[in-house]
């Protein structure tokens, strides 16, 4: 089965142009204004208007959104599905509410971190936020990707954080993902994509089956 592919974080055409090229299977746009990567609605709409529509489907990253504020950005770009960074029951809620696939972020540090049990369509796998950190996710960090072998997961997910060219296939046999998220590991600078980066991590995703 081949290993799907989620480039995160897309703030210009040259990254986007890159991450179509490259044969990505969904793009992710930052809707957090801590994020470095941080796009506005009227940006990504820009930046959405000018993907093939044989391209990548559209995702929309939110960290504790209100409804106004996911309704804003659908004004503007046409998303295929929202990753919520907030609780389960929230995360339920919006998929009701906007009739739109979600996946739900997990941070975990120990197996007994995983999902045994989810209401929406899909999970993001990745290591909790470092100590002090103001901003969710994995922050780059990975964690011990031996975790989540044979775990038998409640719905479809994705492998993140810390993920890079260089150690995707390693982490993709350690963890048994079929499907993997990146952002600043195919950056040249933070929330700078490189196109080089994003070709060599989706070859390198395909190649490690």
């Amino acid at each position: 089965m081949t290993v799907r592919v989620k480039i995160c974080g897309l703030r210009d055409r040259a990254g986007l142009d890159a991450a179509c090229e490259a044969g990505a299977d969904w793009v992710g746009f930052v809707f957090f204004a801590r994020s470095p990567r941080h796009v506005t609605a009227q940006e990504a709409g820009m930046l959405a208007r000018t993907m093939p529509k044989a391209g990548p489907q559209r995702i929309g990253l939110f960290v504790r959104p209100t409804d106004v504020q996911i309704a804003e950005v659908l004004d503007h770009v046409p998303l295929d599905g929202l990753q919520i960074y907030d609780d389960a029951a929230r995360a339920t809620a919006i998929r009701a509410r906007f009739g739109l696939p979600v996946w739900l972020a997990a941070g975990i540090a120990s197996r007994a971190d995983l999902p045994q049990a989810c209401a929406v369509d899909g999970l993001v796998i990745e290591s909790r936020p470092p100590t002090g950190s103001d901003r969710p996710g994995g922050n780059a960090h990975r964690f011990d990707w031996a975790l989540t072998q044979k775990w038998q997961a409640p719905v479809p997910w994705l492998l993140a954080g810390g993920l890079d060219p260089d150690n995707v296939q390693l982490a993709i046999r350690q963890s048994g993902a079929r499907a993997v998220d990146v952002s600043s590991g195919v950056e040249s600078a933070p929330g700078i994509k490189s196109a080089t980066l994003i070709h060599r991590f989706v070859q390198a995703a395909r190649n490690s089956a």
